[in-house]
């Protein structure tokens, strides 16, 4: 089935956000979602989902967004494939009782935690990896033993009705469910009460999912973004460290939260590096990126046109070119931008990347110090004392020496922000922790009653003990 055959329109009105809230919590309550095994089969059969309807998908994402099948693969599919399979290895591990010590003055006792799951999940996906960041988070919340409603992206409408399609076909109906739709549906999701809400967007809509989610008392994961800073030291590799850049800016044309968005080149490094860009820009997409079959489109024309008002923010070094009917951008470097620019007021979230020049480090951090926290710092340096200045000075979600992106693909690294970037993190035992209650349990034998040192009244002895114990 092509993603041209799915339907399209929300889910039927007698299924609406109410009905299918309590459906799930009526699941989980049964306890359903909460054996190891199935939730075990539920992630084996998303598994076999993911492999079997691979062009289905494949299909969805280029008529969001342009996708190559390579790039909906790496970014997307076998992403998601990835963290499926780390999750099945090790869930036996991470949900094992783990052992603590009990303090001298309480013994005999023994003492230990349990990973309990929270009850019924929301994940609120966005749209420029409506595949992988509907279902990565998904696989945290169904591997803890929860029930997840998925709310996919109404703005990337052929992945969304590839996910209402297939997932009540393969996962358990009653304890998954998908929920299409804009602003209303969302809205009308948010009124429900839940156990956790995962968010992945923008700021503005992170503060009304916290803000709904506060007239519950219901914790949240919110995965934001900003202006992630790339620094380029003098001296580098800057041919490798060109191409790096480019891979990870303008990927998906650059709409990834955590793609480099500006570059704080030291010195002669700013100048130094154009020519690598362009010629890393022409290595990868050709000299006329819109004939690449491997080139993304930005998603929607309300998005092209705030991108393009950005382009006369500084010197053109290369792209610029676009065309509004096909909602292509060119991949773009912009040389010679002043900190106040319209390109620095906002995250960019496109493929353009403007290269600030800053005379050393110490205005760099003070730079990066100045502004929100962002998702991602990125440094190209050989220097091991800027690497530990960038780790001991300044505050991110990561910070990744090297390679743009990459972090994300380590599954023992957890995946979130800080401050305006986001609450909370994900991936691996990251999502198990996210997605569960960790429960202390004391287990203390009423064998004997050495506690009555404890109770009052108290005496010179008694008081001692306890100064001595406690």
């Amino acid at each position: 089935m092509t993603a041209s055959t799915i339907r399209t329109t929300p889910a039927p009105a007698d299924d609406d956000a109410a009905a299918t809230v309590a459906r799930l919590h009526a699941a989980f309550a049964d306890g359903r979602t909460k054996p190891l095994e199935w939730r075990k089969e539920q992630l084996r059969a998303l598994r076999r989902l993911l492999v079997e309807q691979e062009d289905a998908f494949v299909a969805a994402l280029r008529a969001d967004l342009g996708k190559s099948a390579t790039e909906a693969y790496t970014t997307e599919i076998g992403f998601t494939l990835n963290e499926i399979d780390h999750t099945l290895r090790h869930l036996d591990r991470w949900l094992r009782p783990r052992r603590v010590s009990v303090p001298l003055a309480l013994r005999p006792a023994q003492a230990r935690t349990v990973r309990e799951p929270l009850g019924t999940v929301l994940v609120i996906a966005p749209w420029n990896y409506p595949l992988q960041l509907a279902l990565a988070p998904m696989v945290g919340a169904i591997a803890a033993g929860n029930s997840v409603v998925v709310k996919p992206s109404e703005l990337a409408p052929a992945t969304s009705a590839a996910l209402a399609h297939w997932l009540p076909r393969a996962l358990d109906p009653q304890a998954v469910a998908v929920v299409e739709g804009g602003v209303p549906e969302t809205t009308a999701l948010l009124e429900q009460r839940f156990d956790h809400i995962f968010y992945t967007g923008n700021g503005a809509v992170g503060r009304v999912v916290m803000a709904a989610a506060a007239r519950h008392l219901t914790p949240v994961t919110l995965e934001l973004g900003g202006k992630s800073p790339a620094i380029v030291e003098p001296g580098t590799d800057l041919a490798t460290a060109a191409r790096r850049i480019a891979w990870g800016k303008f990927m998906n044309a650059g709409q990834t939260c955590v793609a480099p968005d500006y570059l704080l080149a030291i010195g002669e490094a700013a100048t130094e590096i154009e020519p690598h860009l362009t010629a890393a820009i022409r290595e990868m997409y050709g000299a006329e990126p819109a004939r690449s079959a491997d080139y993304g489109r930005v998603v929607n024309e309300r998005h092209f046109d705030r991108l393009t008002a950005l382009l006369d923010s500084g010197r053109i070094v290369t792209g610029g070119a676009h065309d509004r009917a096909d909602r292509y951008l060119a991949p773009t470097v912009l040389a010679d931008v002043d900190p106040d620019a319209p390109v620095m007021r906002e995250e960019i979230f496109g493929p353009v990347l403007p290269i600030l020049r800053v005379p050393d480090l110490d205005t760099a951090i003070a730079f990066v110090n100045a502004h929100d926290k962002p998702l991602a710092l990125y440094a190209f340096t050989d220097s091991a004392v800027t690497k530990r200045r960038l780790t001991t000075e300044t505050s991110s979600g990561a910070l990744s020496f090297g390679a743009p992106n990459a972090h994300l693909a380590v599954p023992g690294l957890p995946f979130g922000g800080v401050g305006e970037s986001g609450i909370g993190g994900y991936h691996g035992e990251h999502s198990i922790d996210t997605f569960s209650h960790t429960k202390p349990i004391l287990d203390k034998p009423l064998i004997g009653d050495p506690l009555r040192v404890a109770y009052p009244p108290f005496n010179r002895v008694k008081s001692g003990l306890l100064r001595r114990f406690l």
